[in-house]
């Protein structure tokens, strides 16, 4: 138990703003969002608190207390996890993160295993044994928080370890956004509710029974409303599907960008209301010298409107050309405000927090000199 609750906290820390995207869906969902403004620190606190509680539940120290924490966070997880399941809210609870996606039963599955075994330990924590001197543990589970909190603080400031994102570098965007030939599309079931015109009576039919009947020939039944559509069986999904690149006037620009065949610069900002403005304004330097020597391509990609977008881009100057997209595959692209990724023919060559991004020399002396 220990050791999954290290797991689970690691797999999270490796992604905390990820993960911060996840809390943000459920404020939304309790209308709490005044919470969002707190998303990450609370991100970072939980999955510290699961590293945290699984070190300390491996070395026997403070016992009752870590199997109270143990249980309260089981619960706290399984509502969440059945609410989103039950009222088909959150659709992936990011219990894993993106790298093990679970559907919400079976992430409410895992949390009542969980629980079942955590009970066990509740029953019996008062048999949990140190390994070491009560000192000597304490400094231990001291030194577990510091190294989890600084793990959390490290990925999000320079991107995750590992990166399990579609977006990863060696990734072809296109390639991810393909649907390969033959592959089985999702499958859904009708049902349709009748009335008999000349009766009153009523009837429920899926699709199946709907056409073996020859019911949809008489015309003494009609349809009611419009068919209710279920998904019964998931096909393929490719793990790009949502992204669309566009100009300001709504010219669609992804095969363009996604098919140039020299190296050029993707700056990626999900929003420059909150962007970093001195990483910005460093990348725009970065971006005119690639431009004067290498004549590099550099484009920002944003999900601000293009009034905006053109309005920060005239205050500050920038030389970068303008597209716009959606929030949700940018913040996949990349976890900072702004990132850079290096794109060649759609395959990502490297990607980098503003933090980590290489300088002028570096950029070239690796990338760019022939």
């Amino acid at each position: 138990m220990g050791l999954l609750f290290i797991f689970s906290g690691l797999i999270k820390i490796n992604d905390p703003l990820g993960f911060s995207y996840k809390l943000e869906e459920y404020f939304e969902v309790f209308h709490i969002t005044f919470l969002d403004g707190f998303a990450l620190t609370i991100a970072i606190i939980l999955c510290a608190l699961e590293i945290i509680l699984g070190f300390a539940l491996l070395i026997g120290v403070r016992g009752v207390k870590v199997a109270w924490g143990l249980l309260l966070l089981i619960i706290f997880f399984a509502f969440l996890t059945f609410y989103s399941a039950y009222f088909q809210v959150v659709q992936t609870c990011g219990c894993f993160g993106d790298a093990i996606p679970l559907t919400p039963w079976q992430s409410f599955s895992k949390d009542l295993f969980l629980l079942m075994l955590i009970l066990v330990l509740f029953f019996n924590r008062r048999k949990i044994l140190p390994l070491f001197a009560v000192k000597r543990g304490d400094q231990l589970l001291i030194a577990s928080a510091v190294v989890a909190v600084g793990l959390g603080l490290y990925t999000y400031n320079f991107l995750p370890v590992i990166d399990f994102l579609p977006y990863n570098a060696g990734a072809n965007i296109l390639d991810e956004m393909k649907t390969p030939p033959g592959a089985k599309p999702d499958e859904y079931e009708l049902t349709y509710h009748l009335k008999n015109k000349k009766t009153g009576a009523t009837k429920v039919m899926n699709n199946t029974d709907y056409l073996k009947s020859n019911i949809w020939k008489d015309n003494d039944w009609t349809v009611l409303g419009n068919p209710e559509s279920r998904l019964v069986k998931r096909g393929f999904t490719p793990k790009i599907r949502d992204l669309s690149i566009s100009d300001a006037q709504g010219n669609d620009y992804t095969k363009d960008l996604l098919t140039n065949p020299f190296n050029n610069l993707i700056i990626v900002a999900y929003d420059l209301r909150h962007a970093d403005e001195d990483a910005v304004n460093s990348l725009n330097a970065l971006a005119l010298n690639l431009r004067q020597n290498f004549n590099i391509r550099t484009v920002l990609i944003t999900s601000n409107s293009p009034q905006s977008a053109e309005a920060y881009a005239k205050q500050h100057h920038l030389i970068f050309e303008l597209f716009y997209a959606d929030d949700v595959p940018l913040k996949e692209m990349i976890r900072a405000n702004p990132g850079v990724l290096l794109l060649k023919n759609g395959t990502i060559i490297n990607k980098w927090h503003y933090h980590s991004m290489p300088n002028y020399d570096g950029l070239v002396k690796k990338y760019f000199q022939q």
